[in-house]
């Protein structure tokens, strides 16, 4: 799988105040976490993800003085990763003597809330070295903020894992799949009518006729989404686009409100739906 960037721009990060000092090479990379709480709903949604990143740079900028935010990329739970200061600038995160030996790459776990990196936060962490190795000169070490300055980060899982080596997640085994809940869709002058029961991300994950029809007719209107019967976060995350651009409350789950807006109006159906919320 190719690295799943998320642009500057993507994240609408603040211009940095300075100009960065060059970095051509290093050891290698540094793990990092926020050191603070980590809403868990981030998991479900990314636009926290997004806003989190942005708190972040903020409170670099403006409570430490630093010029931009102090990581060189940050992995979230989705498998996607957000370009910090990037490869060849020198980071600000590892800490006084420190950073031009490393670049800085966090995870967005901390120490209260969300702890426990999921699989797709240590994939895009490794994503997120291999893309410094090829692009910045990353050596081979993988190392934790407390390796080389006195603290408690990246906390005790992401050390773990990094102590380990940072092997690559195993894929879970499989389930078997749950008995699809026969739905029935009644059409009123070609139009399915609500089945009566509200789409949302659940465990085990929601599947059905209902889910499909949903998702083909929001791939019609120029969404990007998976037209699989299943929904689950990814369905959500278009969901709360397409929500959003359509005047309703984004909570991800497919309500009858939402459900008739799907074939009442067409909203104009943005790049990369439901990603980033371009309107706040």
């Amino acid at each position: 799988m190719a690295i799943d960037l998320v642009a500057r721009s993507e994240w609408r990060a603040r211009a940095p105040k300075g100009s960065y000092s060059s970095l051509h090479s290093t050891k290698g990379v540094k793990v990092h976490y926020t050191g603070g709480r980590v809403d868990p709903r981030i998991v479900d949604d990314h636009d926290r993800c997004v806003a989190l990143v942005r708190e972040i740079q903020d409170y670099h900028m403006d409570g430490n003085g630093w010029m931009d935010i102090g990581y060189s990329m940050v992995a979230c739970p989705h498998r996607k990763v957000f370009v910090g200061r990037g490869p060849r600038h020198l980071p600000a995160a590892n800490g006084p003597g420190q950073n031009s030996g490393h670049y800085a790459v966090l995870g967005l776990v901390g120490n209260k809330g969300l702890v426990e990196p999921t699989d797709g936060m240590l994939l895009g962490i490794l994503d997120a070295i291999d893309y410094l190795r090829a692009h910045g000169g990353a050596g081979r070490e993988i190392k934790g903020h407390q390796d080389g300055y006195p603290t408690d980060c990246p906390g005790g899982p992401l050390y773990a894992w990094i102590r380990k080596g940072a092997p690559r997640p195993k894929a879970s085994p499989s389930k078997p799949a749950p008995e699809e809940e026969p739905i029935k869709i009644t059409l009123v002058d070609g139009v399915p009518q609500w089945p009566g029961r509200v789409l949302r991300v659940t465990e085990p994950m929601m599947r059905g006729a209902d889910v499909r029809i949903w998702q083909e007719k929001l791939a019609k209107r120029g969404w990007k989404i998976d037209v699989d019967g299943w929904y689950g976060p990814k369905s959500a995350l278009v969901c709360r686009g397409y929500q959003r651009a359509t005047g309703l409350s984004p909570t991800g789950k497919v309500d009858e409100q939402t459900w008739a807006m799907t074939w009442s109006w067409r909203p104009p159906a943005p790049c990369e739906p439901g990603m980033v919320d371009e309107a706040n």
